[in-house]
């Protein structure tokens, strides 16, 4: 914001006697200072949100209006598209033959409203609202979907016969139902659909950074032709109730290009259906995107790109870990490099890799994959999980044969791996001399930037830490990391949370990883060697290298603003 503008405001909430001049003067000092405003005002409580936006109206002579109390008609609402709304923060809130009028939190949005304007082909009029009450108006778009269902659901059949399922998966309702469960699952940014069959009901549930919500609750009836329908889009048998089954079907329009990767389930009260949201619109994420310090992305891609070798990425089941191999064989893609790969399932298809599926019914698993692939002239080789004896002795063999393997393990932590490798029977002297380095990560939940409130270490904060860690260790970790300063008490370390605003509501938005990572050093080879546990890996790594722990490595994050001190505590109790 213009230094101007703020002056302006000041000046607009003085003459309305919401602050008074003296007060004005301070907060014109310390804006020049280079503080924001906003948070000084609203954030600080010295007047509410409706109060300073109306004030910034004024100040850029833009009109003022409160649709938070409208209730706008669904055409109307329609113009603009709920994704466009909650991301701009911007809605359509009244419409003439000759003109639209939009409402926005950030009128400086120009790009937009020309968006807009392209669309309507008239003219459109820009008023300025506050963000709660932008909010307010994204729960009509859930409000219209609630109602659309509702009327769809009745019209809905109910199947009382095998031989009806095809026909009813067809109908119109029952199509409806299904789009507008799986478009809105998109704009929601959801990673996963849950389609849940209880006693009486259905439930829909989606996971939205890592966390599942209750959306949707539907009656029973419509299970069987909701279920029929996602099978045939799925290529599934809509007949078959008793096995489960795996597909997959695609989802495209203008604005995204949305893979679902479908299992069905049989459960006491009928079939559970869970399906991943996969994005192919863009790229993918890169190696810079990810969240990793420039310490240990230094060593990552250093160790990524020795011509032969092991890296391995650990951590449970959704940690994010295939997200982190696709970057590196992204980064690594060239067209001088054969980069081949065995998954179960392919997440994503990449261009010029040549990614197989491995077929347990027909017998191509890990293994018998893998040895195919060492046949095929590979110098990448990405295996998408070391599960047993045999895959894990085909991948060492691979390394130790001239090839760079990717591949991931279930472990706690980095050093978690060799233990877990000794398990599949692999010699504690192989793991030393093809291991080249050692991952694991963890995802935690982004604070979102528009409207995450600082604060300090207070003592509910400092329990918590205490009952997790050692906090006289993490505030010196904090320290040689350069996270905070040097003489930095805990009292004196921001630490910020979520409050929720129209692009969160939660007070959280994406996700990012949070990584330890070590080499196998000369020295730690030969612990490896010795049989000794991971936690003496562990400090080896940390000694020698100063490996940050995640837990460390989440809280040099909470210190930036980037998560919060929840969810770090969240994520450790993994």
């Amino acid at each position: 914001m213009a230094e101007n503008t703020g002056v302006k405001i000041l000046q607009s909430l003085a003459e309305k006697q919401l602050i008074t001049f003296e007060q004005a003067n301070q907060l014109r000092g310390q804006i020049e200072g280079g503080a924001n405003l906003y948070e000084l005002l609203v954030d600080g409580k010295v007047v509410n949100e409706d109060q300073y936006m109306e004030a910034y109206a004024a100040a850029v002579e833009i009109p003022y209006v409160n649709v938070g109390e409208m209730q706008i008609p669904k055409e109307i609402l329609d113009i603009v598209p709920e994704s466009t709304a909650r991301g701009h923060r911007i809605v359509a809130y009244e419409q003439t033959p000759d003109l639209v009028k939009v409402a926005m939190a950030d009128p400086s949005d120009r790009q937009i409203v020309e968006f807009i304007r392209k669309k309507v082909d008239v003219p459109v009029e820009v008023a300025i609202t506050s963000p709660s009450s932008i909010r307010k108006v994204l729960a009509q778009y859930q409000d219209t979907l609630e109602a659309e269902l509702s009327n769809l659901i009745k019209q809905a059949q109910t199947v009382t016969g095998t031989g009806e399922l095809t026909k009813v998966a067809e109908d119109l309702p029952t199509v409806k139902i299904t789009e507008a469960i799986l478009k809105h699952a998109i704009l929601q940014g959801a990673s996963d659909i849950h389609i849940e069959p209880t006693e009486d009901q259905l439930i829909v549930r989606y996971r939205v950074d890592g966390l599942l919500h209750n959306v949707l609750t539907l009656p029973k009836a419509v299970m069987a032709g909701l279920v029929a329908r996602i099978k045939i889009l799925s290529r599934l048998k809509i007949d078959e109730h008793r096995l489960p089954q795996d597909g997959r079907f695609k989802l495209e329009s203008d604005d995204y290009q949305v893979a679902f990767r479908v299992s069905t389930l049989p459960v006491f009260d009928g079939e559970k259906v869970v399906m991943r949201l996969l994005d192919e619109s863009g790229q993918g994420l890169k190696l810079d995107d990810i969240g990793m310090n420039d310490k240990a992305l230094k060593v990552f891609r250093k160790n990524i790109n020795e011509p032969h070798g092991m890296v391995l990425v650990t951590g449970p089941t959704g940690s994010g870990k295939t997200t982190t191999l696709y970057a590196a064989m992204r980064e690594l893609n060239q067209p001088e490099v054969n980069i081949s790969t065995i998954e179960d399932p392919i997440e994503y298809r990449m261009e010029k890799i040549n990614q197989t599926q491995v077929q347990p019914k027909i017998g191509l698993n890990f293994a018998t994959g893998l040895r195919a692939l060492v046949r095929q002239d590979p110098d990448i080789i990405m295996v998408g999980e070391i599960r047993d004896e045999e895959t894990a002795s085909l991948a060492v063999n691979a390394a130790l044969t001239g090839h760079m393997v990717l591949s991931t393990l279930h472990t706690n932590s980095a050093a978690g791996a060799v233990p877990r490798m000794l398990d599949m029977k692999v010699e504690p002297f192989l793991i030393a001399t093809t291991a080249n380095a050692l991952l694991a990560q963890r995802l935690v939940r982004k604070l979102c930037q528009e409207c995450k409130v600082a604060g300090k270490a207070d003592k509910t904060i400092m329990d918590s830490l205490a009952a997790a860690l050692d906090i006289e260790h993490m505030l010196k970790v904090l320290q040689e990391q350069g996270a905070v300063k040097k003489e930095a008490a805990w009292e004196d370390i921001p630490i910020f949370q979520p409050k929720g605003c129209p692009k969160c509501q939660d007070g959280y938005r994406g996700r990012l990883g949070i990584y330890e990572i070590f080499e196998l050093s000369p020295a730690i080879q030969k612990l490896i060697t010795s049989n000794v546990t991971s936690q003496d890996i562990e400090t080896k790594a940390r000694e020698e290298q100063g490996m940050v722990t995640m837990i460390e490595d989440g809280m040099i994050k909470v210190t930036q603003g980037i998560t919060s001190v929840e969810e770090i505590l969240r994520v450790a109790k993994e």
